[in-house]
C-alpha cells in the first residue's frame, strides 16, 4: 500500500530473488488512498485463488487512511501467510507447532544461520535482545523448541550486560544503534545482528552508514560467528521468504491432487422403509455453500452468496478457467413417459452422487430450475426424489435467487413497451413522437445509442437528430406494429387458467385501443430460453435485442431493439444469467439455472452452467446434465440446438427406463397421476414388458443417429421383479445400448448407482462421433420432415395453411437457417397421446410454426397445447404451510 522508497526496495529484492529461483511473483501496488476495506477484498481475493501459493503484505502500510495492521495480517489465510505474520501461524509457533506453520522469514533465517555453524543448539543458553513480533517473539519460540534455554531482554532489563554476557547464542533485535558493546559479549559466542540503523558518516556520499545493533568491530574479536550489517540477516530473511513458498506450493501439492477436489462428501444414513422427500431432505445438514464453492475451485470474489445453502456464480470463472480443458458431458434423458415421469431428476442426481461421493470423480450436475406454478399446481416440489436430492428442497423450488422473477418483470416489461408504442404511434403525429423520442436536454438533442442501431438498421446513417428528413423521421418514429401479429404475451409464474385469454386496454385512458391477448406461465417466455442459450452478458444482450415481437404492417419484423428496450432487458437479467450454485444430500456441487419449457422451448439448463462445470471439473471429470421430456424431444434440441450453440459435444447419453412405462407402451392401462396404478403395473408381466419395449429400441436408436454411446438405467421400483429388470437389461443391450443396468438409487442414494457411474465412465472413453441431424441451411420443411421421420417414426408432415403461411414469412425474414424445436406431446413418439410404444407411418401434422429468433430457434406446432396451466379441483397449496416457530415449510413435497 503506498509508495515508500524503503518498501519498493525490499520488494524489488524479493522479486528479483524469486525470479532467480523460478517462483513467479507479482507485486499488487494498491495507491496510498485504498481504505482497510480495499485491502482486506484484495486479501481475499490471494486467499480464495489456488494459483497464488503465498503472499505478503509489506509494512507498514503507508495509507491516508486509517488501517488497522494486525487486522490485515490476520486476514491472510495461514496456508499462505508465508511472513509467519498471523495470529494463527504465531500461536502454532509458541505451541511448538514447527512442521504445521509459517515461521517468521527473519527469524527462521537466523535460526539457519546458527545451524550453519554447526554448532548444536540444543542445551546452549541464549539470549534474544528485543520482544517484536515480527523477530523478538518468534525468535524466542524458535530457540526455545530447538531445546535452549531462552532468555528474552528489552527495554525494562536492567541486567542487560549481564544477560547478553551469559549468551552462548546471541540475537539482536532492538532496533538500536551498536547498543551491544562487544565487551559484553562471551568469548566464542554466536552473535546473529538483525539491527539496519543509519548513523551519521561524513566520509559517505550520502552523509550516513548503516550499522547493526552490534557494535561489529568490537564484538567480532570475541564472538565466534558474527553477521555484519548490512549482508547478514538481510539476505537470509529474502531467501527464507523463497524457501517458504516453496515448502507452500508442497504443502498445497500434497493435499491437493492435480485436477483433484479436496471435497468433503456427506454420509447418508438410509432408512428402510425409504421415508418422505422432505424428511430425507431436512435429514441433511448441508455443507455451507462457500466451502462447497471453495471445494470445487471457486475463488471468493466469484461467487455471491445468497444466504447459507445457495450462491450466485459469476461469469468471471469461465474467463478464468478458458485455457482448462473441459471434462466430460454426459446428458441424462429417458423413453417416452408416462404423467408420472420415470425419473430423470433422481437418476441424474444419484449419477453424480455415485461419480462423487463413492468413486471419488469430480462431477457436477447441471439441471433447470423448477417453475413455481406447478410447484403450487398439480405436481408439488421437484428436486430428484428419495436419496437423491437437491438440498435444501425448499430453497430449490421456492424463489430461488430470483431469476424467474426477473424474467417476469423483463417479459413484461417487453410486452408493455409494444401496447404503449401502438397507443402512442396511434394518438401522436410523426413531430410529436419525435420531439418525444428525442427530447432535448439542456437544449441539446442526441440519440441514444439504441436509437442509432434503429437508424442503421432502417440505413440511415446519421448521428445529428435535426438532420433527419420528414420521410427519415416519419421511418424512425414509426414501427407501425400489426396487432393481428403480436406474438409476445405477458408472464406469470403462477398457474392460473382463466388468463389464457384476456381483453386488455379496457379503461377510458387508452382511447378506445383494446385488444385480445393472454398470459403465458414465465418459463415459457422467450426470455428463459435466451438466459438458457446465452454464452455470456453480451450474447445474452444481443440475444434480447433480436427477440421478434410481432410484424409491421409492412411485413417486417419487429424486435426488442425496435423498441428501445434492448439495454434495460439486460439490466433485469444482469444477475440472472450467473448461474446458480447448491449441492446434492451427499455433498456434490449442482448448477440449478435456467428452466426452459421442453415443448416450445429446448427444455435443457443453461449453456454457461454446463461451461463453467466442465472447466471447474477437469479433464477427467463429469458434468451430468438433464434434458426434458423423452429423448425424442429433449435429447433431439439438447443435440440440435443446445450443443449446436454452445459448441459442447457430449460424450454419453443416460437413457432413463422403467418397467413401469415400458409395460404401458406394451398396451398395458392408462397411467394417470393421483390414481392408484392398475394391477398390471403391480404383477409380473414379460409379455407385456417385452412388447412395450419397442419405445426403448426406438429411444436408443434415436440416441445413437447422433453417434454418442447410450447407457440405459433402469430406474427399479419395488413392484419390479428381478425377471423383468433382467429383461429390460437384455433388451437394451441387443437393441444397441453401450451397457444397460438395474439402479436403487432412489433408495440407496450413489451406492445404488455406481454400477451405472462406472459403465458412464467406460462409454465417456469411446471415440466419439456426435454429428447434428440435419444442416441449418436447409429449408424448414426439409428439417421438420428430417425430425418426424428420423426421430418420432413418422411417414412425412403435413403443413395446415397457417404453418404454410408462416414457412414463407419466416423465409422471407431471413430467419429460415435457425435449427427447429418441435412443440409436440411428451406422451408419445407421434402427435397422438394415445399412440404409446414406437408408432410408424403416421402424417406429423404441422399446425403452425413460431420464431423465438433471439434464442435462436423456430416451434412448429404439433397440435394443441398451452402455455398457461391451470389449477386442479385440489392444488397442492392445501397441504402447504409454514410452522410460525421453526419457520420450516411444511406440504411442500
Amino acid at each position: 500500500v503506498g509508495n515508500r522508497d524503503d518498501s519498493n526496495l525490499y520488494i524489488n529484492m524479493k522479486l528479483k530473488a524469486a525470479a532467480e529461483i523460478g517462483i513467479s511473483a507479482n507485486h499488487i501496488k494498491l495507491p496510498n488512498t485504498a481504505t482497510e476495506a480495499e485491502v482486506l477484498k484484495c486479501i481475499a481475493s490471494l486467499n480464495g485463488d489456488p494459483a497464488v501459493h503465498g503472499f505478503i503484505v509489506q509494512l507498514p502500510l503507508d495509507s491516508d487512511k486509517p488501517i488497522n495492521t494486525e487486522k490485515i495480517t490476520n486476514a491472510v489465510s495461514p496456508e499462505k501467510d508465508v511472513d509467519g505474520l498471523s495470529s494463527i501461524n504465531a500461536g502454532k509457533l509458541s505451541r511448538g507447532d514447527l512442521g504445521d506453520c509459517f515461521i517468521p522469514c527473519t527469524p527462521k533465517g537466523c535460526m539457519e544461520l546458527i545451524r550453519q555453524t554447526g554448532i548444536q543448539v540444543a542445551g546452549k543458553r541464549a539470549v534474544v535482545v528485543g520482544r517484536s513480533k515480527i523477530v523478538g517473539a518468534p525468535m524466542h519460540d524458535l530457540l526455545l523448541w530447538n531445546h535452549a534455554t531462552v532468555t528474552t531482554c528489552h527495554s525494562k532489563t536492567s541486567t542487560l550486560a549481564e544477560e547478553v554476557g551469559k549468551a552462548d547464542i546471541l540475537v539482536v533485535a532492538a532496533g538500536k544503534a551498536e547498543m551491544v558493546k562487544g565487551e559484553w559479549i562471551k568469548p566464542g559466542a554466536i552473535v546473529i545482528d538483525c539491527g539496519i540503523n543509519h548513523v551519521p558518516d561524513s566520509t559517505k556520499a550520502s552523509g550516513k552508514r548503516v550499522v547493526g545493533d552490534v557494535a561489529y568491530s568490537t564484538a567480532k574479536e570475541k564472538a565466534s560467528y558474527i553477521t555484519p550489517v548490512p549482508g547478514g540477516v538481510g539476505p537470509m530473511t529474502v531467501a527464507m521468504l523463497m524457501q517458504s513458498t516453496v515448502e507452500s506450493a508442497q504443502r498445497f501439492l500434497k493435499k491437493f491432487q492435480p485436477g483433484k477436489w479436496n471435497i468433503q462428501y456427506n454420509q447418508l444414513t438410509l432408512k428402510m422403509p425409504v421415508p418422505s422427500d422432505i424428511e430425507i431432505s431436512r435429514s441433511c445438514v448441508p455443507k455451507p455453500i462457500d466451502q462447497v464453492a471453495k471445494e470445487v475451485g471457486l475463488l471468493p470474489d466469484e461467487m455471491e452468496l445468497y444466504g447459507q445453502t445457495k450462491a450466485k456464480v459469476h461469469l468471471s470463472a469461465l474467463q478464468r478457467l478458458e485455457n482448462q480443458p473441459d471434462g466430460k458431458y454426459v446428458v441424462v434423458t429417458g423413453i417416452t413417459p408416462t404423467p408420472l415421469g420415470e425419473g430423470k431428476s433422481t437418476t441424474t442426481v444419484g449419477l453424480v452422487q455415485a461419480l462423487g461421493a463413492h468413486l471419488h470423480h469430480n462431477v457436477f450436475a447441471c439441471v433447470r430450475q423448477p417453475s413455481q406454478g406447478p410447484t403450487f399446481g398439480i405436481k408439488g416440489g421437484a428436486a430428484g426424489g428419495g436419496y437423491c436430492q437437491v438440498v435444501p428442497m425448499e430453497e430449490f423450488n421456492l424463489h430461488l435467487t430470483g431469476d424467474i422473477h426477473a424474467i417476469t418483470a423483463a417479459n413484461n416489461l417487453v410486452a408493455a413497451a409494444v401496447d404503449a408504442r401502438i397507443f402512442h404511434e396511434l394518438t401522436q403525429t410523426d413531430q410529436a413522437l419525435y420531439n418525444r423520442l428525442v427530447p432535448s436536454v439542456n437544449g441539446v438533442k442526441k440519440f441514444s445509442d439504441i436509437q442509432i442501431r434503429r437508424l442503421q438498421k432502417l440505413g440511415i446513417n446519421k448521428t445529428d437528430p435535426a438532420a433527419l428528413t420528414k420521410e427519415q423521421v416519419n421511418l424512425f418514429v414509426r414501427l407501425d406494429i400489426d396487432p393481428g401479429t403480436i406474438t409476445w404475451q405477458r408472464v406469470l409464474d403462477t398457474n392460473d387458467r382463466f388468463l389464457r385469454k384476456i381483453t386488455i386496454g379496457q379503461s377510458p385512458t387508452e382511447k378506445g385501443f383494446s385488444r385480445t391477448a393472454q398470459f403465458d406461465i414465465t418459463v415459457s417466455s422467450e426470455i428463459m430460453a435466451v438466459l438458457a442459450l446465452s454464452d455470456g452478458l453480451d450474447d445474452m444482450k444481443k440475444r434480447l435485442g433480436r427477440m421478434v415481437v410481432a410484424s409491421s404492417k409492412r411485413g417486417e419484423p419487429v424486435t426488442a431493439d425496435d423498441l428501445g428496450v434492448t439495454g434495460a432487458l439486460a439490466v433485469l437479467m444482469k444477475d440472472a444469467v450467473k448461474p446458480n450454485l447448491m449441492q446434492t444430500l451427499e455433498g456434490t456441487p449442482v448448477f440449478v439455472h435456467a428452466g426452459p419449457f421442453a415443448n416450445i422451448a429446448h427444455g435443457n439448463s443453461s449453456v454457461l452452467a454446463d461451461k463453467i462445470a466442465l472447466k471447474l471439473v477437469g479433464k477427467e471429470g463429469f458434468v451430468v446434465t438433464e434434458a426434458g421430456f423423452g429423448a425424442d424431444i429433449g435429447m433431439e434440441k439438447f443435440f440440435n440446438i443446445k450443443c449446436r450453440y454452445s459448441g459442447l459435444r457430449p460424450h454419453v447419453v443416460v437413457l432413463v427406463a422403467t418397467v413401469r412405462a415400458l409395460k404401458m407402451h406394451g398396451g398395458g392401462p392408462a397411467v394417470t397421476a393421483g390414481v392408484p396404478l392398475p394391477k398390471e403395473y403391480m404383477e409380473e408381466n414379460l409379455q407385456l414388458l417385452a412388447k412395450g419395449c419397442s419405445n426403448l429400441n426406438k429411444q436408443i436408436q434415436n440416441a445413437r443417429i447422433f453417434g454418442v454411446p447410450v447407457v440405459v438405467a433402469v430406474n427399479a421400483f419395488k413392484t419390479d421383479t428381478k425377471a423383468e429388470l433382467a429383461l429390460v437389461v437384455q433388451l437394451a443391450k441387443e437393441a444397441g445400448a453401450f451397457d444397460a443396468l438395474e439402479c436403487t438409487h432412489w433408495a440407496e442414494g450413489g451406492k445404488g448407482a455406481l454400477a451405472l457411474a462406472r459403465a458412464v465412465q467406460r462409454a465417456s472413453e469411446m471415440p466419439s462421433n456426435f454429428r447434428f441431424l440435419y444442416n441449418v441451411e436447409l429449408p424448414i420443411i426439409d428439417k421438420i420432415r428430417l425430425i418426424a421421420q428420423q426421430i418420432y417414426g413418422a411417414s412425412d408432415v403435413e403443413l395446415l395453411p397457417e404453418a404454410q403461411e408462416k414457412v414463407a414469412l419466416y423465409t422471407k425474414q431471413g430467419f429460415g437457417n435457425l435449427p427447429i424445436c418441435m412443440a409436440k406431446t411428451h406422451l408419445s413418439l407421434s402427435h397422438d397421446p394415445e399412440q404409446k410404444g414406437a408408432p410408424t407411418g403416421f402424417i406429423l401434422p404441422i399446425r403452425d410454426i413460431r420464431a423465438s429468433v433471439g434464442a435462436g430457434f423456430l416451434y412448429p406446432l404439433v397440435g394443441t397445447m398451452s402455455t398457461m396451466p391451470g389449477l386442479p379441483t385440489r392444488p397442492c397449496f392445501y397441504d402447504i404451510d409454514l410452522d410460525p416457530v421453526s419457520g420450516e415449510v411444511n406440504g411442500l413435497f
